[in-house]
């Protein structure tokens, strides 16, 4: 039987999956689907606010760009944690919160795991294709990111910027989605995304310091020590800054700063909380992140709409 996965907590592949997948679903990290928020994101981001720097209503193929989007970061994210845990699965033996991961417990072979990499950037090639050429060649782009960022804790103290630059890679794709270009507005909502990467994946790094320590893996929490709230406050207050810039790149009205003060404040409260010796604490901060990234959606969105109608 394949058991639940230290950080998975109460997931819906563990109670209800056929046993027979459970393996496979847990390699895309389906058990874990706050990662999949945090790719979809900034992606559903770009296309809000492309929709309010060019004062648009959504029309038919802007709702399929959010539903594309949804497939593909479900896809994407799937194959780079397959493609991660094949990279890392000596590693991972020796970390307590990775050892019972399916290709380091030996449940999925490696050979087995390309399969479903190929299978997942296949489908996810297909919808690529629906997009703008922009679009497109962006998407290829960030294929250099994904397949570097395994190998990034092993040469840099900063594999959560790389971390940053990779999973938020979809603003600028949404935004060119919508457009058909990349404009300041797009860049500075991707940096923003950048530095709330580097704080959320910050504090969840914190849960596996000591084994990083000793297996010698490279993290921002390791290299920031002691001054690793200070850190994560100075990543969240230079990604709502970079959020509030792209706002006014883009032209949003009141209700996005409004919608950003919010996101702000919850930032700020995770900040406040952080425990660095609290591993469980830390989990349940990174997690939240899901909720401070609806809440610059939401900003977005009403700030889009108020110029649009």
């Amino acid at each position: 039987m394949s058991a639940p996965l230290p950080d998975a907590g109460r997931n819906w592949v563990d109670a209800r999956a056929p046993e027979a997948w459970k393996p496979w679903l847990k390699l895309g990290r389906f058990d874990r689907p706050v990662g999949i928020w945090l790719l979809l994101l900034p992606g559903w981001q770009g296309i809000a606010l492309a929709l309010g720097q060019n004062r648009a209503a959504p029309d038919p193929y802007d709702l399929w760009l959010f539903t594309a989007f949804a497939i593909g970061a479900c896809l994407m994210r799937a194959a780079g944690c397959a493609f991660n845990d094949i990279v890392d699965r000596d590693i991972d033996r020796q970390v307590a919160r990775t050892a019972g991961r399916p290709v380091a417990s030996g449940q999925i072979s490696v050979k087995q795991a390309w399969v479903f990499i190929v299978t997942c950037s296949l489908v996810a090639f297909l919808i690529l294709l629906t997009l703008g050429p922009t679009a497109i060649l962006l998407g290829f782009g960030s294929l250099a990111l994904v397949a570097a960022y395994p190998f990034m804790k092993r040469i840099t103290w900063w594999p959560q910027a790389w971390l940053g630059m990779t999973f938020n890679w979809g603003a600028l794709m949404g935004f060119a989605a919508v457009t058909g270009e990349v404009t300041p507005a797009a860049v500075l909502l991707w940096l923003g995304g950048v530095f709330w990467t580097l704080g959320y994946d910050t504090i969840y790094a914190l849960q596996d310091i000591e084994d990083d320590a000793l297996v010698g893996v490279k993290s921002t929490a390791r290299r920031l020590g002691s001054g690793v709230r200070t850190g994560v406050a100075l990543f969240y207050g230079a990604a709502v800054l970079c959020a509030g810039l792209a706002g006014v790149a883009a032209g949003l009205w009141l209700p996005f700063f409004l919608g950003l003060a919010v996101c702000a404040l919850h930032l700020a409260w995770q900040v406040w909380r952080l425990r660095p010796d609290d591993g469980a604490l830390a989990l349940r901060l990174f997690k939240s992140n899901r909720d401070a990234g609806l809440i610059l959606l939401a900003a977005i969105a009403a700030g889009a709409l108020s110029v649009s109608f």
